[in-house]
C-alpha cells in the first residue's frame, strides 16, 4: 500500500515493505516487516490537452529515509531493525543508522524530525533551497496525519495484512526480496 502526502516540491510518501537483505548486518539475515517512510521531491507536469485534463505528477528523487522495520517473526511493535539513512547519493541511500530513541518510540521521533525541517535538512545536507516555507509549513501542519497512516500501517503489517512475503508465506530459499511500492 502506498500513501503520498504532496506540498509545493517535495513530499511524503509511506508504504508497507517485506525485506529480504541480500548483504544483512551480523545477527540481521531473518527477513523484515515494517513501514517505510520517504521524504521525497515531487514534480507536477502541465495538463495536457485542456484545463480539465489530469496533471502528471512524478515522485522523483529521495532525500530522506526511515525504516520502521523489526525481524518479520518478532512480535509487533519490537522495532528492532528500525533504522534510518540520512543522506543518498542519488537514489542509493547512505548506510543504516541506528538511533536508540527511535527504536524506543518510532512515531514520537518520527514527528520530531518532520517537525523540525530547518534540522532535517541540515542532518541530510540537503541544500534548504530544495525546499520552498510552503514545503516546511505544510509538512509541519501534516506530521500529525502523517504519523497517523504510519500508525495505521504499522497496526496492519502486525496483523499480517500488510508487509508480507509475495504469496503470503516464508521465504524458503529466496536471498533477496523487496516487496513494496518503495
Amino acid at each position: 500500500m502506498l500513501y503520498a502526502f504532496g506540498f509545493e516540491r517535495v513530499g511524503v510518501v509511506v508504504g508497507d515493505l517485506y525485506f529480504i537483505d541480500p548483504d544483512p548486518l551480523p545477527g540481521q539475515a531473518s527477513p523484515e516487516r515494517g513501514v517505510r517512510l520517504e521524504l521525497r521531491l515531487f514534480e507536477r507536469g502541465e495538463p495536457a490537452g485542456s484545463i480539465y485534463a489530469a496533471r502528471p505528477i512524478t515522485i522523483a528523487r529521495p532525500l530522506w529515509r526511515v525504516d520502521l522495520l523489526q525481524d518479520a517473526d518478532a512480535a509487533p511493535g519490537t522495532f528492532d531493525r528500525t533504522h534510518h539513512h540520512p543522506d543518498f547519493d542519488g537514489w542509493i541511500p547512505g548506510p543504516r543508522v541506528f538511533v536508540e530513541e527511535l527504536s524506543a518510540d518510532p512515531l514520537a521521533w518520527l514527528a520530531g524530525k518532520l517537525s523540525d525541517v530547518p534540522g532535517l535538512l541540515k542532518e541530510t545536507g540537503v541544500s534548504p533551497g530544495e525546499l520552498t516555507e510552503a514545503d516546511a509549513a505544510g509538512l509541519r501542519a501534516a506530521v500529525p496525519e502523517i504519523t497517523d497512516t504510519v500508525r495505521r500501517l504499522l497496526e496492519r503489517v502486525w496483523a499480517g495484512e500488510l508487509g508480507r512475503p509475495a504469496g503470503g508465506s516464508g521465504s524458503g530459499a529466496v536471498t533477496s526480496a523487496r516487496i513494496s511500492w518503495l
